[in-house]
């Protein structure tokens, strides 16, 4: 599999006013970075879509996407609709990010049953499997356990063919072996949320773990895997000389990572600029990780590194 290029996003998760967030979108956009991204969540977050097409409105290459939708917020048919409207309305600038949700406060505050994770993920595939269809330009009928829909065909129709790419992201084996099956870009955020999201299990940032969840992928996505765009959420970028030092802090707020298992982890960065450079070459060589989103704190920390590497 030949390595496919680097390309970088921000998560954005929202501005004090409108001109802030405009002003945030240019200068992603003018620092190399491809993507802009915004989570779902239902806390002091802006909502997705609308936040993606007022940043697509402000710029001009900068592709948009949601990092990612939680597929319990809303029906498929809603989410196709909306999607394929805002690919045409950003002249197919639209990346659409599925997820299966996590945080069970968020379902409390809605009025929405937690159900477990393996029936999360199977009312997400039912959902991709509609979502699909319906930017494809089909008539769907579907009956599933968890959705029906009948002879339905959404309009307009996206510009991006047969759809805007589509990202599914988590950490789950469940999830990951249907984004092989079904996405065009598989998202891998390395935590594993339990508890309803109370509690955080970070042993799949260690580099066997990212081994492991990788032959998964491999397996599931059989013949299509050469297609598919790996990506990971990086969750820190500190840029030091002192790389030892900062892993070692790191560490104390990470049990039970040590700090050789952070600096090998493909979700954190640390180090000087050309050590970051080396390591994401390194990890594409590995694991065959092309795309990485950092969070907006350290948009100018890593922009060096977009300016390296974006398009590589």
């Amino acid at each position: 599999m030949a390595p496919k290029p680097f390309r970088f996003g921000v998560n954005v998760w929202g501005a004090g006013s409108p001109r802030e967030w405009i002003d945030k979108a240019r200068k992603i956009e003018a620092l190399g970075y491809s993507v802009l991204t915004v989570p779902d969540h239902l806390g002091e977050f802006f909502a997705p879509l609308p936040a993606l097409m007022s940043a697509a409105a402000a710029t001009t290459r900068l592709r948009v996407g949601t990092n990612v939708l939680n597929n319990d917020f809303r029906h498929p048919v809603i989410v196709a609709r909306e999607a394929a409207t805002a690919d045409v309305l950003t002249d197919g600038r639209l990346q659409l990010g599925l997820g299966a949700g996590h945080m069970k406060s968020e379902y409390d505050e809605a009025g929405l049953r937690f159900d477990a994770g393996a029936t999360r993920v199977e009312r997400l595939a039912e959902a991709v499997t509609i979502v699909k269809g319906l930017l494809g330009g089909e008539t769907v009928t579907f009956t599933g356990r968890h959705y029906r829909v009948t002879g339905h065909k959404t309009h307009p129709l996206p510009i991006q063919r047969p759809h805007p790419p589509i990202l599914i992201g988590g950490n789950g084996r469940r999830l990951l072996a249907l984004a092989a099956k079904e996405a065009d870009i598989v998202g891998l955020s390395g935590i594993t949320f339990r508890s309803g999201g109370a509690e955080r299990d970070l042993s799949g940032w260690r580099a066997a773990g990212v081994d492991e969840r990788l032959r998964l992928i491999r397996e599931a996505a059989g013949d299509r895997y050469e297609h598919l765009q790996l990506n990971a959420l990086v969750q820190r970028v500190v840029v030091t000389d002192n790389r030892r030092q900062a892993a070692e802090e790191l560490a104390r707020r990470w049990p039970p990572l040590s700090p050789d298992e952070i600096l090998a982890s493909p979700y954190v960065l640390v180090g000087p600029i050309e050590q970051q450079v080396e390591d994401l070459q390194a990890r594409r060589e590995r694991w065959n990780i092309s795309y990485y989103v950092v969070f907006e704190p350290y948009v100018d920390a890593f922009a060096p590194v977009v300016a390296r590497l974006a398009g590589s």
